[in-house]
């Protein structure tokens, strides 16, 4: 995904980033995109999980 971005691009997206931000705002930043993956990755596997119970439930009704 990242493959043809260099060390380069990174210090200049950074930089863009602290001045539209600034140094106070980033580690908020952070923590709201973590919680947000947290949440995504949790609705993830609660869905995962349900379907597995319905497939399995399906299985035993055929029976």
């Amino acid at each position: 995904m990242f493959g043809n971005i260099g060390t380069g691009e990174f210090i200049i997206i950074f930089l863009v980033i602290l001045i539209l931000f600034g140094a106070k705002k980033i580690p908020d930043l952070a923590q709201g995109l973590g919680k947000g993956i947290r949440e995504f990755k949790k609705a993830v596997k609660d869905v995962e999980e349900n379907v597995k119970k319905e497939t399995t439930d399906q299985k035993t009704d055929n029976k």
